[in-house]
């Protein structure tokens, strides 16, 4: 797999609605040296529309990836999810500062659409992990509460420096 797999020429297109599929799994996030989580699995789905003198494009995916849970340690499978709008305006230059608008220049024939998907798929990861049977009960973490030692003290043995510091308070 290779970034440009994910190249969406448009330049042949008609004016109209285009759809692109891409499977994403964990060879495309080795294309960014990314390997936080594994076994992603996910579809995404790109809906292009093509206008006389810009392009919308929504982007879709659904899938899940192995992580483990923050609260019991157990392994799972979390289901993620997200979408995203990008209007594709043509100028000068290229200008992609805006997060949900890009420029390309004049002439430009195609769109890579990688890094957006990786962005998508990374920023739709919840940042607590915690898995559905913890959340509905069915698992409950076991933690081992060390019990503090019961320290009793006794009157006699207070530093008397102590009594010193009351005084001053009277």
């Amino acid at each position: 797999m290779r970034k440009r797999d994910f190249d969406i020429v448009f330049s042949g297109l008609s004016l109209g609605i285009h759809h692109f599929d891409f499977e994403l799994d964990d060879t495309f996030f080795a294309l960014f040296e990314y390997d936080d989580f594994s076994n992603i699995e996910a579809n995404a789905n790109i809906e292009l529309n093509k206008h006389s003198t810009f392009l919308e494009l929504k982007f879709e995916f659904t899938g899940s990836v192995e992580t483990i849970c923050d609260r019991s340690s157990i392994p799972f499978k979390q289901t993620i999810e997200n979408n995203f709008m990008l209007v594709v305006k043509f100028g000068d230059e290229y200008n992609d500062e805006d997060d949900e608008r890009l420029i390309l220049p004049h002439g430009e024939y195609k769109l890579n659409v990688a890094q957006y998907l990786f962005e998508l798929v990374v920023l739709s990861i919840p940042l607590k992990h915690v898995h559905p049977d913890v959340l509905s009960g069915k698992i409950i973490p076991e933690f081992e509460v060390e019990e503090e030692p019961n320290i009793e003290v006794e009157e006699d043995s207070i530093d008397p420096r102590w009594d010193k510091l009351k005084d001053l308070l009277n």
